[in-house]
């Protein structure tokens, strides 16, 4: 999720409140994210036991089927820039949004695999696109002392999303699952129009300090590319994703079938899930400013481990809260963290942070779609072995943690 930064402020503007039009435009940012990630990705996991129970498709199909949403955003998060570049970010934008809505109604119809494969790949490449978008489209026409509060806004749409696909779900999914794709379709396309005029009419707004303000110092720019830090935080941050993707994708079949508590209480785990997502940015960033984004990266990354373990060591009703409340936490949370270490460690360059987080966004995007099949191939050659996949989801945790204390760090850093 990219972010704009800006290291001198406007005189007069730092405090400034927000006008209606600025509002409309945050809104308009919650309102991707939560249909492009909030809903588009997490809304297919708790279906996923109905999928399989109406045989749609068969488990091993219905695992991959998730995994090509990640293999979308993926190639979300490397073609958004250039798109924007083409189109402005607002076209961009409205065009993403529309897509998506488009993917939510495609998916009412089981055609075959490959259809469901086509449209939810899409869903998946609006989502990176987006998120690699909305922030930069949005937080230049913020006064900067409000940009934390409005970046904020945006993240929050995670947590929203990921909650209402754990209520909305269950209650759509009395109606049929044809119908609980076409009411999520129904869902997005309000959201959609909602945000239609929010988005800034223009790509450089006026009056906002350009990136050579004072303060920049040219020579960061180049350590951007060079920082052993920074690749380090590459590593760690695609590490995260292969120990993040085994509870988005299968916490609530793990609930459902796996442990055979059913769909209802699978998706009320994953509403305790969207609970803490909404909490998780917040809560990441006050942990961030108050230890140091490494030292509070670190944190992030053993808690992670922790709870991604104990989902394969236990399956105690204690034991699932925890490692849900934990894990949906930081999926969203880790964001504000790496986005601020990446700060941390170019502080004076607006430019090289916005092209560092491109890189950490597209390394985690990487290994989030090969885990999503790593993951989904495992799952169908062990007959269904959840807690193998939660294992392998905490060695890669344990891997980022260990190589953050294992690489030696310039002293500067």
């Amino acid at each position: 999720m990219s972010q704009n930064t800006v290291t001198t402020p406007v005189p007069g503007t730092t405090d400034r409140a927000l006008d209606a039009r600025a509002l409309h435009a945050a809104l308009a940012g919650l309102c991707a994210s939560l249909v492009a990630i909030g809903l588009a990705r997490f809304a297919y996991t708790p279906l996923i036991p109905s999928l399989i129970q109406a045989h749609w498709f068969s488990a091993a199909d219905t695992v991959a089927l998730g995994a090509a949403n990640f293999a979308g955003y993926l190639a979300g998060a490397v073609i958004g820039r250039p798109l924007a570049t083409r189109l402005s970010n607002r076209h961009a934008l409205r065009l993403l949004m529309v897509l998506a809505t488009a993917a939510f109604f495609a998916c009412a119809v089981p055609v075959s695999v490959s259809w469901f494969f086509l449209w939810r790949f899409l869903s998946g490449l609006t989502g990176g696109a987006i998120m690699v978008l909305v922030a930069t489209a949005i937080l230049p026409h913020m006064p900067p002392g409000r940009r934390a509060f409005v970046s904020g806004m945006i993240f929050l749409g995670l947590g929203l999303g990921i909650a209402a696909s754990g209520t909305l779900v269950p209650e759509l999914l009395k109606l049929g699952l044809g119908q609980t794709w076409l009411g999520l379709g129904a869902v997005s396309l309000l959201l959609t129009a909602v945000s239609w005029k929010g988005w800034p009419s223009a790509d450089v707004p006026t009056g906002m300090p350009a990136p050579t303000a004072a303060g920049h110092r040219p020579a960061d720019h180049a350590q951007g590319s060079s920082h052993p830090a920074l690749r380090v935080l590459y590593f760690q941050y695609a590490a995260n994703a292969l120990g993040l993707v085994p509870a988005m994708v299968l916490l609530v079949d793990y609930v459902a079938r796996g442990l055979g508590q059913g769909a209802s209480a699978g998706a009320g785990y994953w509403v305790l899930y969207g609970v803490a997502a909404i909490a998780g940015p917040l809560l990441a960033g006050a942990i961030g400013g108050k230890l140091g984004f490494r030292n509070a990266y670190r944190l992030a990354m053993l808690l992670q481990g922790l709870a991604v373990g104990l989902l394969a060591a236990s399956h105690h009703t204690v034991a699932l809260w925890l490692s849900t409340i934990v894990l949906g936490t930081f999926t969203p949370g880790i964001v504000p963290l790496v986005l601020g270490r990446v700060q941390e460690m170019l502080p004076h360059d607006a430019t090289a942070q916005r092209a560092a987080w491109s890189r950490a966004t597209i390394a985690f995007a990487l290994c989030q779609a090969l885990g999503g099949y790593g993951y989904a191939y495992l799952f169908a050659q062990s007959h269904e072995n959840y807690r193998l996949i939660f294992m392998c989801g905490a060695v890669a945790m344990a891997v980022a943690f260990v190589t953050d204390f294992a690489v030696r760090r310039p002293k500067a850093d």
